[in-house]
């Protein structure tokens, strides 16, 4: 299932939610009535946090169902999690979502995160990290989407890397756009194994392309 939406008016949904197959991180400042939305279509469970008045938690928030990485200065109570591990992050790169993609396979992250962040990325989600760019570009989250059935990236992402993301996730990856053109796909969705949600301004093409990839 597809649908095409905006949040506060702007397209980039993805900024404003972390989905994974059982749960979706929203910012306590984001409406309810659009957080709920989200959580209904998506077949999951809506989770709070507080990131000092920031709405956009997919920004801010990275996850599988192993664990949830946030920047420091953030607070998600533990016992809303399911038993995930959660840590607060210190490092100079703090807007987790946009710099790691990760599934319950594995996790690549911004190049720029240190040594001790890595080991503690790699603690809390439960997975194998390794630190690369998605077709020439390190903000690795914002240009991906990722879930149990499928991969889309950039399509500046090349060849040897749309091979190399599909053995290492362990799901097909295809270079798509959305938002009417839009590489930062990322941003753009919002999705898990049960639905994809996407901005306005997304194209039947893409939206062909998008149910390619993750349906």
């Amino acid at each position: 299932m597809i649908r095409k939406i905006d949040i506060e008016g702007s397209d980039f949904v993805g900024l404003y939610t972390r989905a994974t197959d059982d749960i979706a991180v929203f910012s306590n400042n984001l409406d309810k009535e659009i957080a709920d939305s989200i959580s209904e279509f998506l077949q999951i469970r809506p989770v709070r946090a507080d990131l000092n008045g920031i709405t956009m938690a997919g920004a801010l928030v990275a996850a599988n169902s192993n664990g949830v990485v946030m920047p420091r200065d953030t607070f998600l109570d533990s016992k809303d999690l399911d038993h995930r591990n959660i840590v607060f992050l210190k490092d100079k790169i703090n807007a987790m979502g946009n710099n790691i993609v990760a599934n319950d396979r594995g996790a690549i992250i911004h190049k720029g995160f240190s040594k001790s962040s890595l080991k503690k990325i790699q603690d809390a989600l439960g997975v194998e990290v390794v630190k690369d760019e998605i077709g020439g570009i390190k903000t690795v989250g914002s240009v991906s989407v990722l879930t149990k059935k499928g991969m889309i990236v950039t399509p500046t992402a090349t060849e040897d890397e749309l091979k190399f993301l599909s053995e290492f996730f362990k799901v097909p990856a295809l270079q798509a756009t959305a938002n009417f053109g839009s590489i930062y796909v990322g941003s753009a969705m919002i999705a898990n194994s049960k639905g994809v949600m996407t901005g306005t301004t997304t194209t039947t093409i893409e939206i062909g392309r998008i149910d390619e990839a993750l349906s």
